[in-house]
């Protein structure tokens, strides 16, 4: 995909805005999933397990959808 500017009515947009969203989503479907398993019982603090899958999910989707 690259990390182009895009311009959008003459603002210019890093795709990086693109990542956050799509790990920002992506978290919250984890996060569903670790409610409905049952595995949010062992979690001891969940803001900071959100802030770490979050931090873990964009990591992830940029060195996915990155540049080479």
């Amino acid at each position: 995909m690259g990390l182009r500017e895009w311009s959008l009515g003459g603002v210019l947009l890093s795709p990086f805005l693109i990542y956050v969203l799509l790990a920002l989503v992506l978290t919250g479907v984890l996060r569903g999933l670790v409610r409905i398993s049952g595995l949010g019982r062992w979690i001891w603090h969940e803001a900071l397990f959100d802030c770490a899958l979050y931090v873990c999910v964009l990591t992830v989707i940029t060195v996915v959808l990155g540049p080479l």
